[in-house]
């Protein structure tokens, strides 16, 4: 039976797992892979609970949005980073957090990252989040050569 302008099509997108999925090729998307990653994500935030959201471009030394940059944030009291994320293609990044008072430290890795010309680059200043509800906080993390 030949085609008409009536047939239906399958369009097949493949799909890539990100390297910083550790759990699976689903968890990029919030579904856990294996019973035992499962019981270590019941601590995160649920699709119902309240939360605020951190917000952030990452803006090169001339002003420009970066790619691919390394971001870390923790919460203040603790050393170690809680979430890890990268930077899209127009330098934005984002992070549920809990609702609630809580203050925040947005850092990044810049290990490897350089302009056009070969000189690496630094973070300027870390950036403070202070959360009090559910709300949406906008940063920005500004590059220095």
């Amino acid at each position: 039976m030949p085609f008409s302008r009536f047939s239906s099509f399958l369009l097949l997108v493949p799909f890539f797992a990100s390297p910083l999925t550790q759990v699976g090729s689903f968890a990029a998307y919030g579904a856990a892979s294996s019973p035992a990653a499962a019981a270590s994500n019941s601590k995160k935030l649920k699709t119902n609970d309240p939360y605020a959201l951190i917000f952030g471009t990452v803006w090169g030394p001339d002003d420009h949005p970066v790619y691919g940059v390394k971001v870390y944030i923790r919460r203040v009291p603790r050393n170690k980073p809680k979430w890890e994320l990268v930077s899209d293609h127009a330098g934005e990044f984002a992070q549920r957090v809990p609702a609630g008072k809580a203050d925040y430290v947005v850092s990044a890795d810049l290990k490897g990252v350089k302009t056009q010309e070969g000189q690496a680059l630094h973070l300027a200043q870390e950036a403070a989040v202070h959360v009090e509800y559910d709300e949406r906080v906008d940063i920005g993390l500004h590059l220095t050569r």
